[in-house]
């Protein structure tokens, strides 16, 4: 009986035993669950804040990742748009407003337009020097814009403005726009465009050739006859190499005149040839104005162009020096600001 007792009390201890250690080992295992369950939390805060920030990535990202790869399977812009309608009679209001230009154009942004339907033969910069001609712009990109757009362009359009009191130099203001728009985009083409010549025909493609090409055959202020043989200036086309090439146009030339036909020597001397479109459509309407002030004829362009032969190599892109006041970007145009320290 007592044997018995003992075995039956002995046998509950080790029940009892068996079952707290039982107890402390599922306490246990328990506990370093919920540690670890704690300390894994940081990580899930912030894999949680690593995929909301991915998400909202995603969602920023996504217009732009549409657009390359819509981009990507577009075919190639025919060499001739089916848009073009030929000659147009081009009208100047007087109460034209900026506003209203915009208005006309919403597929351009900050000055960048890119064909939706297909993709663009060449990326080509226009390139507008500028001083006190706000009429003579707004006009330009009025009748640029959709002419630019029916030759299914991909364009950015670029006004240099000359700061400043100094008299005023075309040719440094097209290098500046090469330098500058180059850090923007590697461009395939530049229009070099004054702002008083706007283009009657859009079968004269704003597209670069193998060889320099100039636009403006006629003007309704020359009987829509070329000014002179050999005349280079108004509206030219070169490549980013071929304009390279030659070293971009002269710094020296302050005031009106010459420095076009620099240019054309500076052509003439790497033995590339002139292209021009036939007289029909080679034709623009010249914005009369008369001549401004700073803008007077240069009358040591003749000494200059003499020179040309001999100066080409260390006068040009590789001289051109300039204080850059703004790089803005209008929503028609990119507007670059810049003054020369250099006296004239």
């Amino acid at each position: 009986m007592g044997f018995s007792l003992t075995f039956h009390l002995s046998y509950r201890v080790r029940i009892l035993f068996l079952f707290t250690v039982c107890l402390m080992v599922v306490g246990w295992a328990t506990s370093n669950y919920f540690v670890d369950a704690l300390q894994e939390i940081p990580k899930t805060k912030n894999f949680r804040a690593y995929f909301n920030k991915a998400a909202v990535f995603e969602e920023e990202a996504t217009p732009t990742t549409q657009a390359l790869i819509n981009n990507a399977d577009l075919k190639n812009c025919p060499s001739m748009s089916p848009h073009l309608k030929g000659q147009s009679k081009l009208v100047f209001k007087p109460d034209l407003t900026l506003e209203e230009v915009q208005a006309e154009n919403p597929k351009v942004h900050q000055g960048r337009y890119q064909p939706e339907e297909c993709k663009a033969l060449q990326r080509v910069a226009i390139l507008i020097p500028h001083r006190n001609r706000e009429k003579h712009l707004m006009y330009l990109l009025e009748h640029l814009h959709p002419f630019l757009q029916r030759q299914q362009i991909d364009y950015g359009i670029y006004v240099i403005h000359q700061a400043g009191s100094k008299k005023f130099n075309r040719a440094k203001l097209m290098n500046v726009g090469y330098l500058e728009a180059l850090k923007e985009e590697n461009w395939d083409c530049f229009i070099f465009h004054d702002v008083d010549l706007v283009p009657e025909h859009d079968y004269n493609l704003y597209r670069c050739e193998d060889q320099p090409k100039h636009l403006v055959v006629g003007r309704n202020s020359t009987g829509y006859r070329l000014r002179y043989k050999g005349y280079f200036g108004g509206v030219t086309a070169l490549t980013r190499e071929q304009f390279f090439k030659v070293n971009g146009f002269s710094n020296n030339y302050w005031g009106w005149g010459g420095e076009d036909d620099d240019l054309r020597l500076r052509v003439e001397l790497q033995r590339m040839k002139i292209l021009r479109p036939v007289p029909e459509v080679g034709k623009y309407t010249m914005i009369f104005h008369t001549r401004d002030r700073g803008n007077e004829v240069n009358i040591g362009r003749m000494k200059l162009l003499h020179q040309v032969s001999r100066v080409w190599k260390t006068d040009g892109l590789t001289s051109c020096s300039y204080k850059l006041l703004s790089l803005e970007h209008y929503p028609l145009y990119i507007n670059i600001t810049v003054d020369f320290w250099t006296d004239p």
